[in-house]
C-alpha cells in the first residue's frame, strides 16, 4: 500500500513540476575580443615586470627606485584585477566549517 502511494505521489510530482532544458546563450564576440586584448595587456605587463627585475638598480637614485616600486605595485594590482576570483577570509572559512559540522 505504501509503495503504491509513493509511486502515485511521485507521478503527480513529475507531472506537476515540468522540467525543461535551459540553454545557455552563445558567447558574445565582445568577450572573446576583450579576453584577447586582456591577454596581450597581460603579456606586456609581465614583460615589463621582467625588465624591471633584470634591471641594474644600483645606479638608480632613491626617487627612481621608488617610482619603479610604485610601477611594480600598480602592475601587480592590475593583473590581480584581471584575474578576478573570490577570496574568503579565515573567519568566513571557519564559520562555513562550523555550519557544515552542525548541519551534518
Amino acid at each position: 500500500m505504501k509503495k503504491q502511494i509513493f509511486i502515485f505521489l511521485s507521478l503527480v510530482c513529475l507531472s506537476v513540476f515540468n522540467v525543461s532544458k535551459i540553454q545557455a546563450s552563445p558567447p558574445k564576440e565582445k568577450r572573446v575580443v576583450l579576453s584577447i586584448i586582456q591577454k596581450e595587456e597581460e603579456k606586456l605587463m609581465v614583460s615589463r615586470l621582467y625588465e624591471i627585475h633584470q634591471m641594474d638598480k644600483t645606479h638608480l637614485s632613491a626617487n627612481e627606485r621608488k617610482m619603479l616600486r610604485k610601477e611594480v605595485k600598480s602592475i601587480k594590482s592590475k593583473m590581480s584585477e584581471m584575474k578576478g576570483g573570490v577570496y574568503l577570509s579565515v573567519g568566513a572559512v571557519i564559520i562555513i566549517i562550523l555550519l557544515l559540522i552542525l548541519i551534518l
